[in-house]
């Protein structure tokens, strides 16, 4: 998800258009974490400086895209949605939501959200679905969260009158406070019928040396450059849960949760500093 104002991403102008490889973007930036090849230099100069700060930055993004997989892989096959809106894509990779979903139910249905104009050049290959079910993409920010909930491509999609997998990995903390962020979780949660689900993780700086947390914290409140992250609390990412019933094990880092079947031993708590979680709507 970019920093730029909900709205301004749409229109005519093509995709390829708007990708400015001298600027790092958090799209490409996690993708190259991730070992991937869709990034440029100024992103992989940006990750590296990260990682100057934070060595295991590309642990915690490989732990967060296996969370985000053992959400859909739970919500499909053990609370049964069938339908899945994800928001804050990214750059398509191996095992995407619709995958997963798809293996275990061909009949899924997943809508993506993103704005980052290097997502939309990889549309076509977010958009190839089993036969049985259907994948849509929409271009639109999170912050505005009307835009995504009366897009004719998700009305189409998706039936917002059964549960639906909202899925919100690692973008909410490209949110400021001051664009109220637990203000449009709840506007979303409130479009889904109950039996829905909310996926979400979200960075920390609870585990990070104090002088590193500030730095973060101090460029967060600077507004700073592209894709500044907004690390939060324990207690401020339980905020985005209220009233809903959290399924087992709870909040807890993103490789602790339901990681039985991963390769162990698992990576710390503070090797990954990221909060991860599932909740059902009653």
């Amino acid at each position: 998800m970019t920093t730029e104002a909900p709205g301004t991403t749409t229109g005519s102008v093509h995709p390829s258009d708007r990708i400015d490889t001298s600027v790092a973007h958090p799209a490409r930036r996690y993708n190259y974490w991730l070992g991937g090849k869709d990034n440029f230099q100024a992103d992989r100069e940006s990750g590296d400086a990260i990682s100057a700060r934070f060595p295991t930055i590309r642990t915690s993004a490989l732990e967060n895209r296996r969370f985000l997989q053992r959400a859909v892989r739970h919500l499909t096959r053990e609370a049964g949605i069938r339908q899945f809106l994800d928001i804050g894509t990214g750059i398509p990779t191996a095992d995407n939501t619709h995958e997963v979903a798809q293996r275990l139910a061909p009949e899924s249905r997943v809508v993506y959200v993103d704005n980052d104009p290097i997502v939309l050049a990889h549309a076509r290959a977010l958009l190839s679905s089993s036969p049985e079910g259907a994948t849509a993409y929409i271009d639109a920010d999170l912050r505005d969260p009307e835009k995504i909930l009366d897009h004719p491509d998700l009305l189409r999609t998706i039936d917002l009158s059964q549960p639906v997998g909202l899925m919100l990995v690692a973008i909410l903390h490209f949110v400021p406070d001051a664009d109220d962020p637990y203000t449009v979780v709840r506007r979303l949660l409130a479009a889904l019928p109950p039996g829905s689900y909310l996926a979400a993780s979200h960075a920390t700086h609870e585990y990070l040396p104090p002088d590193v947390a500030e730095e973060a914290r101090a460029a967060a409140r600077g507004g700073g450059p592209h894709g500044v992250i907004n690390l939060r609390t324990l207690d401020e990412f339980t905020g985005f849960f209220e009233g809903l019933e959290l399924v087992e094990p709870g909040l807890c880092s993103v490789a602790e949760w339901r990681a039985e079947g991963e390769p162990q031993p698992r990576p710390t708590a503070a090797e990954v500093s990221m909060y991860g979680g599932v909740a059902r709507k009653p």
